[in-house]
């Protein structure tokens, strides 16, 4: 459905080049909620906005439906841009203008027949449950009421194509729930492609059924939400799932703690004792567990445990860590450099 063929994206400031996309390869699937995270800088946008051509690759090829888009003309470039809806961070509705109207604007602009525009945009604020703000105007929505206003929109031509470029990254945890909610409830109904983006690591353990990972222009890491999250690859994806224990272990315990480690386990072992089984078999190793959690991505669970292991014995440490790799992936941690392989 989409497909980027070495793309490359550079800009030129005081007559120096910066590469913002280098030699991206990347492939998604028609009916695909495919998400690419990254952190700020990492060349996400810019990438996606080549899918429509809001902007232009300087080399390589981006295939939609099987054409090379860089070489369509312009009215074929015009009739390919119906069939992609795309929302945005800021919600760009027109201010006075009602929830109704701004819906109604993406018809009009593509000829709909006057008759077909009323029954339409009646639909669409029905999917996005909105249907009782049809008469009201932007400013007294809440910021997750103005996106979904922006994906009806966006929605209106009935795209093949939806691209949402860091769309909850503006929203409070709440409006940010109410977004994926409805773009899942989207994707049940309609077999729509959605390409979405953003650096926030809870949107896209909820939405995405692949995910790249981008770094520095480049697309480092590619595969199933689930193995990404579970056994990253990539540095760029380890330093992602680092910040979740950084935004809840005070960072003088994360600093000062020298024997920490990641653990992760997978499906059936998320709910074994593995730890009290470690604290029976090695008597002279203290286990503290740090931080955790199970949770679950593609309806799949996933454990995650930062613990500390303290003891004089190094070879009983050693053996606690060799069970702990039979039932899990296990990384060592440091506030420094974050998630390293054992």
């Amino acid at each position: 459905m989409i497909e980027f063929k070495n793309v490359t994206v550079q800009f030129t400031r005081e007559d120096k080049i910066f590469t913002a996309v280098d030699a991206a390869n990347l492939e998604i699937k028609k009916g695909e909620f495919f998400g690419i995270v990254g952190s700020s800088g990492a060349g996400k946008s810019t990438l996606v906005r080549t899918v429509n051509l809001l902007q232009r690759p300087s080399s390589g090829s981006v295939i939609v439906d099987g054409k090379d888009i860089t070489k369509l003309e312009v009215a074929e470039l015009c009739a390919l841009r119906l069939k992609i809806g795309m929302i945005f961070q800021h919600f760009n509705l027109v201010k006075n203008a009602s929830v109704f109207d701004n819906v109604a604007f993406a018809l009009k602009a593509s000829n709909t027949p006057k008759s077909e525009i009323a029954p339409r945009v009646d639909k669409l604020l029905e999917l996005v449950g909105l249907s009782d703000k049809a008469k009201l105007y932007p400013n007294s929505l809440s910021g997750g009421q103005k996106q979904r206003v922006a994906i009806a929109r966006a929605l209106a031509n009935n795209p093949e194509i939806l691209l949402c470029d860091e769309a909850t990254s503006a929203l409070d945890p709440d409006n940010t729930k109410e977004v994926i909610q409805t773009l899942k409830n989207i994707k049940q109904k309609y077999p729509i492609t959605v390409l979405f983006i953003t650096h926030q690591m809870e949107v896209a353990k909820s939405l995405f059924d692949r995910v790249a990972v981008m770094s520095n222009g480049k697309v480092v890491e590619v595969g199933s939400s689930y193995d990404v999250f579970a056994h990253p690859q990539s540095d760029a994806a380890k330093n992602l799932i680092n910040k979740s224990f950084e935004g809840v272990v005070p960072p003088e315990v994360l600093e000062h703690e020298k024997n920490l480690y990641l653990i992760t386990f997978k499906e059936e072992n998320a709910y074994e004792p593995v730890i009290s089984d470690i604290s029976r078999r090695f008597t002279n190793t203290d286990l503290s567990i740090i931080a955790g959690n199970i949770e679950y991505i593609q309806k799949k669970p996933l454990g995650r445990l930062l613990i500390s292991l303290r003891g004089n014995d190094a070879n009983e440490i050693d053996s606690a860590l060799s069970v702990l790799k039979e039932k899990a992936y296990v990384h060592k941690y440091t506030f420094a450099k974050g998630v390293e392989n054992v």
